[in-house]
């Protein structure tokens, strides 16, 4: 049975660039250089694209973070109060102990919400723009849910200042994020019995990214800032230390100590490396966002909670997103229809060449029929001598260069150098 060769496989013409005997021919000379000019166009735009799309790449891979807006709600309820039960007309009087039921007590909330993004517009002389900071056209099962208020929390103390002889209670709550698998929530409730007015303070330590800390005064009175990341304080150090150009001249990895930073080195000099290890015993714990509330429930509560606007970074969830896009944004029907088109103009170039070729051709013959015989039949007899090595003459019509390049294979040493080469190959063949 004779076994089908498989289909050979068609080579694929990638050549775009016109013959020079075109592109510097009179005849042709404005349409090759305006299609030069395209192909030049063309690679400058792939190479901005793909510069672009590595630091797309790059950028993708580094903590992109945002300063958002975190709106703080606090407000309260009450149950069971005095100005209630006169209200009510189903309330008796009694109380149930079990279930809570007309004893006094109150709930304090605290909620919070990012507030939603309004873009500013980088290509219209940054005006404000209406819409939201969103794919156009993506849908709403694709986009990101906002974050829980309790995600942005790191740790809150809710201190109530209540008489502890009367209210044994703890007066004390304190909510710690550990990396248990805690439930997600949008806020914090605390309940207490009583009908006196309470003076509230909530201490709130924000999960910021990257993480921020307080510099010690002595740094922050060099660099000018109170709060920042580790990798903004070093990196506003290194701007200082490049300002007042105190890298040694010779040796550029060691610093010199001004008076302002012999404090913070403790030393006269010191190696860049070992920066970063100083500035640690300079950095804090940041100061927590401390809110005061007052409640009192032998009033109703108010309508609205009150609101309180913080600055919180967080990472830019929806710029990795944009960015993602970008990287995913041309479709496979798209790159397969360049690449389509890369196909016709290539073979395009290559049927404009054989058309030149022929063009040249037909145009030598036409101008001069006797010589262009003659130069082609002694084309010929060399080509054919060339093949045979031998002919009529006995090589003699063949090309004098031919003839000194195919001297040196006739050196002595050739045959020798063969042999061992072919010795080489036959033992690497064997595995010796």
């Amino acid at each position: 049975m004779e076994v089908q060769k498989p289909p050979a496989k068609k080579r694929k013409l990638t050549d775009k660039h016109v013959p020079n005997a075109i592109l510097h021919s009179e005849d042709f000379s404005e349409d090759s250089r305006m299609y030069h000019d395209l192909l030049e166009m063309e690679k400058r735009l792939d190479w901005t694209m793909t510069r672009k799309r590595v630091e797309v790449q790059d950028a993708l891979g580094r903590p992109m973070t945002t300063t958002r807006t975190l709106r703080i709600f606090l407000s309260h309820t009450v149950s069971g109060q005095a100005w209630q039960q006169g209200e009510s007309s189903t309330s008796d009087g009694n109380v149930n102990v079990e279930t809570g039921e007309g004893i006094p007590a109150w709930q304090f909330k605290v909620e919070g919400r990012l507030l939603e993004v309004r873009l500013l517009s980088h290509y219209v002389n940054l005006q404000r723009c209406d819409r939201r900071e969103q794919i156009p056209n993506q849908r709403a099962k694709d986009r990101v849910p906002p974050r829980k208020f309790s995600t942005l929390v790191k740790q809150m103390i809710v201190e109530l200042d209540r008489d502890p002889a009367q209210y044994p209670d703890s007066n004390t709550v304190e909510w710690i994020r550990s990396a248990a698998n805690q439930p997600v929530l949008d806020g914090f409730t605390v309940r207490r019995r009583g009908d006196a007015p309470t003076r509230i303070r909530v201490l709130m330590y924000l999960e910021q990214h990257p993480e921020q800390y307080k510099l010690h005064p002595e740094l922050s009175n060099i660099l000018g800032i109170k709060e920042e990341s580790r990798t903004g304080v070093i990196q506003a150090l290194w701007n200082y230390i490049k300002l007042q150009d105190l890298q040694d001249k010779v040796d550029r990895r060691l610093i010199r100590a001004d008076a302002q930073l012999r404090n913070i080195f403790g030393q006269d000099q010191i190696q860049f490396q070992q920066i970063p290890e100083r500035v640690n015993r300079f950095l804090m714990k940041p100061d927590p966002i401390v809110l005061h509330y007052t409640l009192n429930p032998n009033v109703p509560p108010p309508d609205k909670p009150h609101a309180y606007d913080v600055e919180i970074k967080i990472d830019d969830t929806n710029l990795k997103t944009r960015m993602t896009h970008v990287m995913l944004s041309m479709a496979p029907e798209s790159a397969k229809e360049l690449n389509k088109l890369d196909e016709e103009i290539s073979l395009h170039i290559q049927s404009l060449h054989n058309s030149h070729l022929k063009r040249n051709f037909l145009r030598s013959f036409s101008d001069n029929p006797h010589g262009f015989i003659q130069t082609w039949l002694e084309s010929q007899s060399r080509d054919l001598e060339n093949i045979l090595g031998s002919g009529p003459s006995e090589g003699a019509t063949l090309r004098q260069d031919d003839l000194r390049r195919s001297e040196f294979f006739r050196l002595p040493w050739v045959e020798e150098a063969v042999a061992v080469q072919e010795g080489l190959r036959l033992a690497a063949k064997a595995g010796l």
